[in-house]
């Protein structure tokens, strides 16, 4: 397993368009997922320890969320032949287990997770209401083990932040996670 840092927020960038298939049987699109104060895209996965980590505050945090403006979709990129337990099959019982808020969708291709410049699991792209770039850093401290409740909610603040002035923080820690099972060839 590779741990990878996400990159600095490239602010202003342009969320890219998708339309991939959901856990819940409909074909999801950016647009579906945007709320009227913007858009969180999450690239996570079910067997990376850095997502079983943060999946409850995932929870938690997106609901909030949602209650301020900004929607959310969980986009699942690796490539399940090499990591079984991130199949299809497995998405929807980890989106039923833990009641995901969210439009959970798999990218078999891999061109939306590129498009978006993803690299790891959980990999954090926070989008104002006009779909520009304006958090791309960490949830909070957890990494491979849960962080503890009192520390700061990196990701939640940033976001609602973004919402209520359509900017991020200038100041941003970068994800950490496993890097993305990227298709051979």
């Amino acid at each position: 397993m590779v741990s990878l840092e996400t990159p600095v927020c490239d602010f202003g960038q342009k969320a890219p368009d998708f339309a991939l298939p959901g856990v819940d049987g409909r074909t999801w699109r950016r647009d579906d997922c945007l709320g009227p104060n913007g858009l969180l895209v999450m690239f996570i996965c079910n067997h990376c320890p850095y997502v079983k980590a943060v999946r409850e505050r995932l929870v938690r945090d997106t609901r909030e969320l949602m209650s301020l403006g900004v929607g959310s979709v969980a986009i699942m990129a690796n490539d399940p032949a090499d990591y079984p337990e991130d199949s299809f099959e497995n998405m929807k019982a980890v989106a039923l287990e833990h009641d995901f808020p969210f439009p959970y969708v798999i990218d078999e291709s891999q061109e939306v997770a590129k498009a978006y410049g993803a690299i790891c699991t959980p990999d954090f792209f926070g989008y104002n209401s006009a779909l520009e770039l304006q958090y791309r850093g960490r949830l909070d401290e957890s990494r491979k083990e849960t962080a503890p409740e009192y520390v700061r909610r990196d990701l939640f603040e940033a976001m609602k932040q973004v919402a209520e002035t359509g900017r991020g923080p200038e100041h941003q820690i970068p994800s950490v996670g496993c890097s993305i099972k990227w298709r051979d060839g």
